[in-house]
């Protein structure tokens, strides 16, 4: 905890090379961002600074939580994403409710995951998104607990620092600390 009163972070370790870990939290999105049974639809992530950031969520009753866009503030390839709800694409103000601060480190052979949601009050803090999908928190721990579970496929990747590609293999991601 950083000591922002309204702030939410939960962390888990993930067996697996952070690129891994970055291109499934990239390209995989729609499959990791909201606990099941609820599902997600990545509208846009365009992952550069003022890049439009839209989801939408879909409930097992029918629940749809129409585009929630945003912005990314800061971008920081295979270490940092930060965004932003309090503008649209277009620097357009509305409603905010959180900055969500995503960071990736290198954790001995796998990857520290932690995702890091900072509300605007305790209003936000308790009443949105989280709420709406279970107990205070169960949003994102449901979604960590998903990318943290999730088995990845087959990638060919580069190397890191060099430009011989990994060879292709299955990682298996696997939660752990406290909070996942």
């Amino acid at each position: 905890m950083s000591g922002t009163e309204f702030e939410l972070s939960v962390t888990c370790h993930i067996a697996a090379p952070r690129q891994i870990a970055w291109k499934v939290w990239t390209d995989l999105k729609d499959e990791w961002f909201c606990p099941k049974p609820w599902r997600a639809e990545v509208i846009e992530e365009d992952l550069r600074p003022g890049g439009r950031s839209a989801v939408r969520m879909f409930g097992p009753d029918g629940e749809d939580t129409g585009p929630m866009e945003g912005v990314i503030l800061e971008v920081v390839p295979m270490e940092k994403v930060v965004t932003t709800d309090a503008y649209a694409s277009g620097w357009v103000p509305q409603t905010p409710f959180m900055t969500a601060i995503w960071h990736f480190a290198d954790e001995g052979e796998g990857t520290r995951f932690t995702a890091t949601a900072r509300h605007w009050n305790g209003e936000a803090q308790g009443d949105g998104i989280p709420s709406r999908l279970g107990s205070d928190g169960g949003a994102v721990q449901g979604a960590l607990r998903n990318f943290g579970g999730k088995r990845l496929g087959l990638f060919t990747l580069p190397a890191p620092d060099t430009q011989k590609p990994l060879e292709p293999r299955i990682f298996a991601l696997e939660s752990g600390g406290a909070i996942c």
